[in-house]
């Protein structure tokens, strides 16, 4: 929830207020965390106080905030989507997923002359576009934010061979934010960590969009075996060529392996505490900066089959509220059930924080071992050299090194 932004500047009401995420990032800072906010630039809602002003048929300031054709019978060029009559603007509008998520207009990288309604990147509609993002991020960095994960970063200028002029937008606004905010950091969601550090972003991810590789290592298919299987059958090669073809590119910046995220099946669907051991062992052990999603430390399940809400549809199961403890709704809520976002998992042996700061041998307990020996190890750290030692084509184990000065670690995963 939340990709269909109705106010940029606003804490939507049934989270809390702007002031309550405030307090959020002091608390936070006060215990050594810094907190990023995920930044939707790509679109926003219908409900949107610019895209209520650009349907309208008088021409405004923000007439040229969203991608418009000229007729509401015309119906676009491929491989946007249109969305016609609504409101009393003649025209369609570009949506980027669903009717309620409008393109924003950062022009297109290449505009074809058939379609008038194509618009270069220095068009001014798009420079205020661009403009405003920068005020966006200064907004919420001036009130404590560390820095912004970018949802589909990639995506923002259309019909851009190679991201060139995305590439461009984000060098601009890097420039930017070195010089007011040098502190902030820039992740992307673009799963291409060559053109994203090019971009001027600090983190990418090696996630199941862009380039190829994640989901050889942890998607099962009904006649494919993925690397961490414990049935075997997978094969390390097309990750680890992936990955390293995108490291060689770089010169700067960190590539993310996450343990999952919003848009995917968590680790523990399908998998046992031991399996679950191993993926946290490769994943703390690797180079670059690990994320771990919330509730996969404690190995909480994927739900299948759940009914959309916003947008989830086949997603929606790895999104359910964090499992706490053995109470009411575990822990995360005293509100009725019939209340919560989405439903608990109902299985009764649910994995939960208390129940595993408890085991002294618990998946939680090993992630904390695992944290703990990386932060306290510079070989193990974001840049320690990793190198390959073993990682044949459909062979186990996969055994690499990581260096880093005298300190040295070998890593076999089986």
């Amino acid at each position: 929830a939340g990709y269909d932004v109705a106010d940029y500047c606003k804490v939507a009401p049934r989270y809390g207020t702007n002031a309550d995420l405030v307090r959020l990032f002091e608390q936070a800072r006060r215990r050594g965390i810094r907190i990023c906010l995920d930044l939707v630039p790509g679109h926003t809602s219908v409900e949107h106080a610019w895209f209520q002003a650009s349907c309208r048929q008088r021409r405004n300031r923000y007439s040229d905030r969203y991608i418009w054709t000229q007729s509401t019978w015309d119906p676009g060029a491929l491989p946007l989507r249109f969305i016609n009559g609504y409101g009393e603007r003649d025209g369609a509008y570009a949506i980027n997923f669903f009717y309620c998520q409008p393109a924003l207009n950062y022009g297109f990288g290449q505009p074809d002359p058939r379609y008038p309604w194509q618009q270069p990147t220095d068009a001014p509609g798009p420079r205020a576009t661009r403009a405003d993002l920068k005020k966006i991020m200064h907004f919420w960095l001036q009130k404590g934010a560390a820095g912004f994960r970018v949802d589909m970063a990639y995506s923002l200028v259309k019909n851009d061979p190679g991201h060139e002029k995305t590439i461009e937008l984000w060098q601009e606004i890097r420039g930017w934010l070195d010089r007011r905010h040098p502190e902030a950091v820039l992740i992307s969601e673009w799963g291409n960590p060559s053109e994203a550090i090019t971009a001027g972003f600090h983190i990418d991810f090696m996630i199941h969009i862009g380039v190829p590789g994640f989901p050889s290592l942890f998607f099962k298919g009904k006649n494919r075996h993925c690397f961490f299987d414990s049935r075997g059958g997978g094969t390390v090669s097309e990750f680890l060529d992936e990955y390293t073809r995108q490291h060689r590119k770089l010169k700067d910046g960190y590539i993310s392996i996450p343990s999952a995220n919003h848009d995917m099946p968590r680790p523990g669907y399908d998998r046992t505490k031991a399996d679950l051991e191993v993926i946290f062992a490769f994943l703390l052990s690797w180079p670059g900066v690990p994320f771990l999603y919330y509730g996969d430390e404690i190995g909480m399940r994927f739900l299948p089959r759940l009914p959309s809400k916003e947008g989830g549809y086949g997603r929606t199961g790895t999104r359910t509220p964090m499992q706490w403890d053995g109470g009411r709704n575990a822990g995360f809520s005293t509100a009725p059930a019939r209340e919560l976002y989405r439903p608990i998992d109902p299985q009764a042996r649910r994995p939960t924080v208390r129940a595993q700061e408890r085991q002294p041998k618990s998946l939680l307990n090993h992630v904390r071992r695992l944290i703990a020996l990386r932060k306290s190890s510079p070989a193990l750290g974001a840049k320690g050299k990793m190198t390959p030692l073993f990682a044949r084509p459909g062979e186990y184990p996969f055994v690499y090194l990581r260096q880093r000065g005298k300190e040295r670690f070998l890593v076999a995963l089986n």
